[in-house]
């Protein structure tokens, strides 16, 4: 009998064995990981896993780190080892990934860890020192903590890697920097075509508008376009069409809105009367961009002139719209010159040599990570093709009729605005007495002629700022009292004021906003146009405003008395959809260009004034110069790039410019503020794929408030209700014991 129960406990024993056995194989060849994580911290995003397994050439990342390192450095570098096998399992057969081995440079070296450490070195990864407690003692070791992508013969570095936060973002963004133009162009099922809509008939009075190079664009544009082609590996297509009927001239216009021409007989009839189409359209799949070859300039006494775009130029657009079509969109636009803020590298300097104004340096820094920004100036030239995101913040000098319609217009194409504008500007009086050391500000409304715009898109300026109860405090210093002080123009927007309904937005726990102003919707514009609205900030219940006669100084600001004046307000929209313009029935603005003295005139307006080519009549020059001059450019009609109703577009407004200088932005761009902002112009640039990754990170969650009621019941609880519920749990046990006691008393007795 013994026997048999020990043998079966052996067969049990084998039983268990086996199912230990397979269940480590099979943990060891199936992959499965559970994230429970309110954010997914430990999971990549879906922006990584599409970057890797779209690797079109071979991806490798060689990590230099130095093992058995203490905490919280090892954690690290298990962090950075389960990132990279994840991105593999996502990845196609281009991407690897390898560790080094790299010991510190103290006591003996094996000869593969002095080859590591030369690798590493050579790829511009070197030892840094970090800060070990060992035995309650406080040392200082060399470690490597880096690693280095090589794609094809690009080669980026990310030297050191002291924390996990930001790593998946960093690395993802580093490799989609690297698998961008080649890899997407190498993978195009069909050629990216470029056509040149150019009416044959437009020759008969291009020599009278002054576009005698008119018939030698074909050439030149074909000449761009087997320059391009080698670099954009041979998936340029070019094409000259010929519309000439009315029927050909009319079905241009409604699928592209190519610029057509109509005009009468002019010069006494011997200019017939005619139709023709200029422009150029590239085109991809379903997607079409079209880049106006004309330009419209009134000049004045000369009145309206005509302009073909620079051969030089319309390289770099051809080249930067490629881009676009084939979603490598990498620049942001910025709107420079009108007093924006400054992001250049180099400060402004007044007349005197001295610098001007602001430089938005942690701004600039932070963008330029993942985008180029480009600067435009809507004085010089328009807005040029291939932006899809246009950045204006705190314009101060008006805006002409025509700069507001490159503006309008840029949106009607579907492209996305984000401004961020200041309602009021701040002027310091130059009249005061001498003794008056130190002058407060004089605020003023400000006015551009953006407002006008904006309201017809259904958003409005208030020229105020909002105060609030819940708001910075900034400490004060020793000498001065100590404790803190209410800044109540910086808003402290909460948790509960923060619209969660977009992705990129819902890891944003708090911000802190700097002379902001209240916005409001203009609801009858919001229903006649048909777009969608997110509120995506509003100050706390405890807000109000401060308008008219205006004075920040903390020492001179308190809550208003009457209750009423506080209420919550809305700080920044979010408007996406197809926007009607501003100019649709008015004339379509051209561009005005101020009169200057003889001595002062450009080469453009020399040459508009002189008449170098005669080729309308070689024999008679001074009977084609008569002929000029009888013609009224005037009366060319002209229609075409222009929209009247847009493509869906997405307009953001903040009224506070304070949001992205140096002061609320930091330099490493991971506080909140910082994210919101870069999350913004991701969303405005098609990339909320990215914001979102970005934002999962988030380490920031503070506490929600709690009433002075909640807080009281709370410490009672802890105070008097846990010693309660300890006293009750113990009468209860003992009642239960007594119970059981006496039921066994009465078994006994019958």
């Amino acid at each position: 009998m013994a026997g048999k129960h020990r043998s079966g406990n052996y067969v049990k024993f084998l039983i268990y064995l086996i199912a230990i056995v397979l269940i480590n194989l099979a943990g060891v060849t199936l992959f499965f990981r559970l994230d429970l994580t309110a954010d997914k911290v430990y999971s990549v995003s879906a922006a990584s896993q599409k970057v890797v397994a779209t690797l079109s050439e071979p991806l490798t990342i060689k990590v230099f780190f130095t093992k058995d390192l203490p905490a919280p450095h090892n954690q690290t570098e298990r962090y950075l080892h389960d990132l990279l096998e994840e991105y593999a399992i996502y990845a196609n057969k281009y991407f690897n990934y390898r560790f080094y081995d790299v010991s510190p440079d103290e006591g003996d070296l094996t000869e593969a860890t002095r080859e590591n450490q030369q690798l590493a070195n050579n790829y511009g990864i070197h030892p840094i020192q970090i800060q070990v407690i060992e035995k309650d003692e406080v040392k200082f070791q060399r470690a490597y903590m880096g690693l280095v992508l090589i794609h094809g013969d690009l080669i980026e570095q990310i030297p050191t890697i002291t924390t996990t936060d930001g790593l998946e973002y960093r690395l993802t963004t580093a490799i989609q920097k690297m698998n961008n133009k080649i890899s997407a162009l190498l993978s195009l099922p069909e050629k990216i075509k470029i056509k040149l809509y150019l009416s044959s008939s437009l020759e008969t009075v291009a020599p009278y508008m002054g576009l005698q190079e008119l018939r030698d664009l074909p050439t030149e544009l074909e000449n761009i376009v087997k320059k391009l082609n080698p670099q954009n590996y041979g998936q340029l297509d070019f094409e000259h069409l010929n519309p000439t009927t009315a029927q050909e001239l009319e079905a241009v216009a409604q699928e592209y809105n190519v610029m057509t021409l109509n005009w009468p007989a002019l010069s006494n009839g011997k200019i017939p009367a005619g139709r023709g189409a200029i422009g150029l359209v590239m085109e991809y799949g379903e997607r079409a961009d079209v880049i106006p070859l004309l330009q419209v300039i009134r000049l004045p006494i000369l009145g309206t002139q005509y302009k073909l775009a620079e051969m030089s130029e319309l390289e770099e657009i051809i080249n930067d719209e490629v881009e676009n079509l084939i979603d490598i969109n990498t620049k942001l636009a910025y709107l420079s010159g009108h007093g924006t803020l400054n992001v250049s590298r180099m400060p402004r300097m007044d007349p005197t040599g001295r610098p001007q104004g602001e430089t938005l340096t942690h701004f600039r820094e932070l963008v330029s990570q993942t985008y180029t920004l480009k600067e435009i100036d809507l004085t010089e030239k328009p807005i040029p093709e291939g932006i899809n995101s246009l950045i204006i913040a705190r314009p101060t000098e008006s805006f002409s009729d025509y700069e507001l319609f490159q503006i309008d217009q840029f949106l009607m194409q579907g492209k996305n605005i984000g401004l961020f504008l200041d309602s009021l500007i701040e002027m310091r009086p130059t009249n005061q007495p001498a003794t008056f050391a130190n002058p407060q500000p004089v605020y003023k409304p400000l006015k551009t002629g953006l407002e006008k715009l904006l309201e017809h898109y259904g958003l409005r300026l208030k020229s105020s700022y909002v105060l609030d109860e819940n708001c910075f405090r900034q400490e004060v210093p020793a000498q001065l009292g100590g404790g803190e002080r209410a800044i109540y123009f910086a808003p402290l927007i909460k948790n509960q004021f923060i619209n969660k309904d977009l992705a990129f937005m819902q890891n944003i726990k708090a911000l802190v906003a700097v002379k902001i102003s209240p916005l409001e919707l203009v609801p009858d514009r919001i229903q006649a146009n048909g777009v969608k609205v997110h509120q995506l900030l509003a100050s706390s219940e405890k807000s109000w405003e401060m308008k008219g006669r205006i004075n920040l100084n903390p020492m001179f600001l308190q809550p208003p008395t009457q209750a009423d004046e506080q209420h919550s307000r809305p700080l920044a929209y979010l408007l996406e959809g197809a926007f009607p313009s501003y100019f649709a029935g008015k004339p379509i603005p051209v561009k005005e260009v101020a009169e200057q003295n003889d001595d002062k005139k450009t080469a453009d307006e020399t040459d508009t004034e002189e008449t170098p080519d005669a080729e309308p009549n070689q024999a008679n020059p001074a009977e084609d110069s008569a002929q000029k001059s009888e013609i009224d450019l005037s009366r060319i009609q002209r229609k075409g790039q222009f929209l009247e109703k847009g493509k869906p577009g997405r307009i953001f407004l903040m009224a506070s410019s304070e949001m992205i200088k140096d002061n609320v932005l930091d330099a490493s761009g991971r506080s909140s503020n910082s994210t919101f902002i870069l999350n913004v112009l991701d969303y405005l640039s098609n990339r909320e794929d990215i914001a979102v990754m970005r934002s999962k990170e988030q380490r920031f969650n503070p506490l929600e408030d709690t009433k002075a009621g909640t807080k009281t019941a709370v410490k009672t609880f802890n105070i008097v209700g846990l010693p309660i519920l300890v006293v009750l749990f113990g009468l209860l046990v003992w009642l239960r014991r007594h119970s059981r006691k006496r039921q066994i008393q009465m078994m006994f007795q019958k």
